[in-house]
């Protein structure tokens, strides 16, 4: 999938996503993208999103490399069970940590 400039155009995320006002839900920024005619599988990375609203486009932009991740699991969690997305890396590591070991990886 091409996230920005110098990229097939056709497989571009950020051209559908103008227009948008911020803040903006999920649910809106996947409307946009339809009302944008954008490919069923733009469509779909955008209902992977990981956060529900987001305040600026920076930041959809930042949650893509998740959202395709997720699309392309299906929603599944790691092998070992844990959902793990942007927000967690490495909590399971702290929560889980043994005394004095408490420093984020």
């Amino acid at each position: 999938m091409a996230y920005g400039k110098a990229e097939d155009p056709s497989r571009s995320i950020t051209p559908h996503l103008d227009g948008v006002e911020y803040p903006a839900t999920r649910e809106e920024l996947v409307e946009a993208a339809a009302d944008n005619e954008a490919p069923v599988d733009i469509i779909n990375i955008l209902k992977s999103l990981p956060q529900e609203e987001y305040m600026l486009r920076e930041h959809v932009l930042r949650d893509l490399a998740e959202a395709e991740r997720r699309f392309a699991m299906n929603g599944l969690k790691d092998d070992d069970g844990v959902d793990r997305d942007r927000r967690n890396i490495g909590r399971d590591r702290i929560e889980g940590a043994s005394e004095g070991e408490t420093r984020h990886p």
